[in-house]
């Protein structure tokens, strides 16, 4: 198993309403799964390969709770990746050099039964974990903006957090809204849902805690 280990932030936006009843082992509220995702890596390797300052994203789509499988799924690299850059990421986010269902990565993974090409483009991807906005945007393929939640009474922004001391994708997470429309071979449709925004510390072996 190579060694590989990143930090950074992600945006996250699916059809779930807030909160997301993924999140508290519960199921999708609209019974199925359909999400948006990026991820700026700040620093990171896979084994002697720098990762410093390359971007993900991804889309997906679920016809039913993610656990039941047959999901489809498009990855994009950061066009600025070279060849060994590319193939890292690539398996980092589909799951290998994982330990069995480490990372939100190893466990999507393998719940996809179709997984369209791979697409290298530039990723405009702005993510603001702290203030709750953020921007993911690839051309022809997706277009995603984040919000802060808004009180319904006063218009004051709120911030609400998700807390998971064990899980595969992050410790802490800050909700927001957010909407997506994407193109291509996964078209989704996303307006004022579930959005979260986290800062990210994973390698092979999940979520890397502070001691």
């Amino acid at each position: 198993m190579t060694s590989w280990e990143f930090t950074g932030r992600e945006l996250i936006n699916c059809s779930c309403e807030y909160g997301c009843n993924c999140q508290f082992a519960g199921l999708p509220d609209k019974g199925y799964c359909h999400a948006v995702a990026g991820i700026q890596i700040e620093k990171g390797h896979y084994g002697d390969t720098r990762l410093d300052g390359l971007r993900l994203a991804a889309i997906f789509k679920w016809p039913g709770p993610i656990h039941e499988g047959n999901g489809e799924a498009i990855a994009f690299v950061d066009v600025n990746a070279d060849e060994k850059q590319r193939e890292a990421l690539l398996k980092i986010m589909t799951g290998q050099d994982t330990d069995p269902f480490a990372t939100m990565f190893a466990v999507f993974a393998s719940t996809i039964t179709r997984m369209s090409d791979p697409v290298f483009a530039e990723i405009d991807l702005q993510i603001d974990v702290d203030g709750r906005r953020g921007r993911i945007f690839v051309k022809d393929y997706i277009d995603t903006v984040g919000v802060p939640l808004v009180n319904k009474t006063t218009g004051a922004e709120v911030r609400a957090q998700i807390v998971l001391p064990d899980g595969f994708e992050y410790a802490v997470a800050d909700v927001g809204s957010a909407s997506s429309k994407t193109t291509g071979p996964l078209p989704v449709a996303l307006t004022d849902s579930y959005a979260q925004f986290a800062q990210l510390h994973l390698n092979n072996h999940g979520v890397v805690r502070a001691a």
